[in-house]
């Protein structure tokens, strides 16, 4: 018997309407929902933007029980698209030296979201699929890319944050550091002060989720008044993955 459809599944944007629809899930999760904003966030079309968009790949998540409405995204930027763009992303946040001289071929991940009603079940898991064959095609070695806690008050997440620096630090030679105009020290209580179950419970789930697949994170955060988040930078070594987080991560990829 012929198997249905399934109710997710994943294609890159190809061309401006494309973008637009990951444009607006943007903005209802990031502006309407976060409380996020920028010089290029379109309110009258309900369009988050910068100026970036046009030289990174979009992973749309699209949903087929609803007419292939767009309920998922995540943007890309491969080492060779960012040399055509000058520059990574989160460059303004962070010092990218060392990975950049790692000679490792390297993506920057950013801007993943879901719309609300699609959180929870097996949606991420499709798009994390996805991206795992995107990572497979072209022979990413190293990803990385800033990953955000509401608000911007480190007190308020100090244990957090202090829980990822003392147990999750990238090793030096991938090491990436806030830049030092608006570094934001995540040391802020001594490794024997954490509660670890208060801890986690504030670190957002995308957070936790790179760092069951062996993720790091940088040196020191990025506090972002205009998004209204605090930013860390998290480092993914596709080679250092055991064997059974690999199997997880990129399940369905031929070897």
């Amino acid at each position: 018997m012929k198997q249905d459809r399934p109710r997710y599944h994943v294609t890159v944007a190809q061309n401006e309407p494309d973008v637009r629809k990951a444009q607006r899930l943007r903005y209802q999760v990031f502006v309407e929902e976060l409380g996020s904003d920028g010089p290029m966030v379109d309110h009258q079309n309900r369009l988050e933007v910068d100026q970036f968009d046009s030289y990174f790949d979009h992973l749309l998540l699209l949903d087929a029980q609803n007419g292939d409405e767009v309920v998922g995204v995540y943007r890309v930027l491969r080492d060779d698209q960012a040399a055509r763009m000058g520059r990574y992303y989160s460059e303004d946040e962070y010092d990218l030296s060392t990975l950049k001289a790692s000679g490792r071929k390297l993506m920057e991940l950013g801007r993943s979201c879901l719309s609300a009603e699609h959180r929870g079940g097996p949606a991420m898991f499709y798009l994390w699929n996805a991206l795992a064959h995107y990572v497979y095609e072209h022979k990413i070695e190293i990803m990385f890319g800033v990953a955000s806690f509401h608000g911007t008050d480190p007190d308020e997440i100090a244990q957090s944050l202090s829980f990822l620096h003392h147990n999750h630090l990238a090793p030096e030679n991938l090491r990436t550091r806030a830049q030092p105009d608006h570094y934001q020290n995540m040391n802020l209580c001594g490794k024997g002060d954490i509660d670890r179950l208060t801890a986690m419970k504030k670190i957002p789930s995308l957070i936790k989720a790179y760092l069951r697949l062996g993720g790091f994170v940088g040196d020191g955060a990025f506090v972002d008044h205009a998004f209204n988040t605090i930013d860390v930078c998290l480092i993914m070594d596709t080679e250092q993955l055991n064997e059974k987080q690999k199997n997880i991560y990129s399940k369905g990829v031929a070897a």
